[in-house]
């Protein structure tokens, strides 16, 4: 015979779990709209109150025809504001309407595993869909579209379709803590979300210039392990790094006398283990600043010092 206390109690378990749940998503959802494009279509979000949308790069990336349908049925045309592919995130711009309902992008570096993760999106164009489920893992790396490595992304098992991208991911507090961005086909519960605190820094930057400038050396290269007892001789902590296979000859590289052959290991003071390593470390804050390389070549170590130019995203 069930234990009648016990009963109540897991109803008013799941009582209060559906109420926050509900909570969010009646708070949060009047922002969300669907995104199409001749490409496709997506869903995103209205994050200012005066008409700015966070959604997806890969959709709308040199769309000059997009329409935004809101979540009270109307639509409206909305201009690329700019978009970076590196991080599949783009911002576009509702003009001429009325003010539209906003939602705020939170703090993701709060956020706990195993915490309640809500995803609202529009799911092969079904719009104003809801799912749930909870934060997974933190801190994980997932592979841009561009080929570039994303870091601090939300992995949860909300689950995601096709159009569910760009969508925001809620807590139950009705914080934006992510902007959906990819699933893994064939897998279930297995999820991902470009962190609100990434979003927020990339968001500012498109609204400000149309793209995100990094910096860049100007190197072709590919990982390769160093062996452990010439790492040693050399002090060099890593036990991989990056074989430049060319050098661009107007290069910041090439001014600074790194010739094809050399295997970088060190920029900045921070180690290069490969190649993901030193596109993350090249960010806007090294552009035309000078900075401390190292080198190994020909079995000897070399330092330099590099001045890093400026590159734009691109698609």
């Amino acid at each position: 015979m069930a234990d009648p206390e016990r009963t109540t109690d897991d109803r008013e378990l799941l009582d209060a779990y559906s109420e926050a749940v509900i909570d969010a998503v009646e708070r949060v959802g009047p922002a969300v709209v669907g995104v199409r494009a001749v490409s496709g279509h997506c869903s995103g979000f209205i994050f200012t109150p005066d008409g700015f949308v966070l959604t997806n790069s890969h959709v709308v990336s040199r769309e000059r025809a997009i329409e935004v349908a809101a979540s009270d049925g109307r639509s409206f045309r909305a201009d690329l504001v700019g978009d970076d592919p590196h991080t599949d995130l783009a911002v576009l711009r509702v003009s001429g309407t009325a003010p539209l309902p906003w939602a705020t992008l939170g703090i993701s570096r709060g956020v706990r595993v195993g915490q309640v993760a809500i995803a609202i999106g529009n799911p092969f164009g079904l719009q104003h869909t809801v799912t749930s489920g909870i934060v997974s893992a933190l801190g994980r790396s997932l592979r841009a579209r561009s080929g570039r490595l994303l870091d601090d992304v939300i992995q949860t098992d909300a689950a995601l379709n096709p159009g569910n991208s760009g969508g925001p991911l809620v807590t139950t507090r009705a914080e934006v803590i992510g902007v959906n961005t990819a699933m893994i086909q064939g897998a279930q519960a297995l999820s991902f979300a470009v962190a609100s605190d990434t979003a927020r820094v990339i968001a500012s930057r498109l609204m400000r210039d149309g793209f995100v400038r990094r910096s860049y050396l100007g190197v072709g290269g590919q990982t390769v392990a160093i062996p452990r007892a010439f790492a040693r001789v050399h002090a060099v902590v890593a036990a991989s790094g990056v074989l430049v296979t060319s050098v661009d000859r107007t290069s910041p590289a090439a001014a600074a006398g790194v010739a094809e052959g050399d295997i970088l290991v060190a920029f900045a003071g921070e180690t290069i283990t490969g190649i993901d390593d030193l596109h993350r470390l090249l960010t806007e804050e090294w552009i035309g600043v000078g900075a401390p390389l190292v080198v190994l070549r020909r079995g000897e170590r070399r330092d330099l010092l590099v001045v890093p130019g400026s590159v734009a995203s691109t698609n």
